[in-house]
């Protein structure tokens, strides 16, 4: 299926302004109701698909989205504030050594444009 373009802009813009964590229901609300929650989901699954906002599972079970800027730094990562939300991009070699560890020792290939780790940030602690 084919999403209409003004649309899919349209969700996308708003997406993008998000400062913090999201769920579909806010962009739902954000559209005045004048987009259906069907088309919300498939475009935000293929986003989340395509790498372009991550996913996660609250506390409360609720699922919540937050846009991905991109970056052309090769050796970066994301920290993701538990109590506000906020996604914090951080570029530092150190997370080849991580992702080295995990690969030698785990046999797991980590996808590097996508790591989050989750904390709490200095202005909520």
């Amino acid at each position: 299926m084919t999403y209409n373009t003004k649309q899919k802009d349209i969700i996308l813009d708003i997406i993008k302004k998000q400062k913090s964590e999201f769920t579909i229901k806010d962009i739902y609300s954000k559209l005045n109701n004048n987009v259906g929650l069907t088309t919300i989901y498939r475009l935000v699954d293929k986003l989340v698909l395509e790498g372009i906002i991550s996913k996660t599972i609250g506390t409360d079970n609720i699922t919540y989205y937050q846009y991905l800027e991109k970056c052309a730094k090769e050796n970066h990562f994301y920290l993701k504030c538990d109590k506000c939300g906020k996604l914090i991009h951080v570029d530092c070699k150190c997370i080849n050594d991580l992702t080295n560890h995990i690969l030698t020792k785990h046999n797991f290939k980590s996808n590097k444009e996508h790591i989050i780790i989750s904390g709490i940030c200095k202005s909520c602690e």
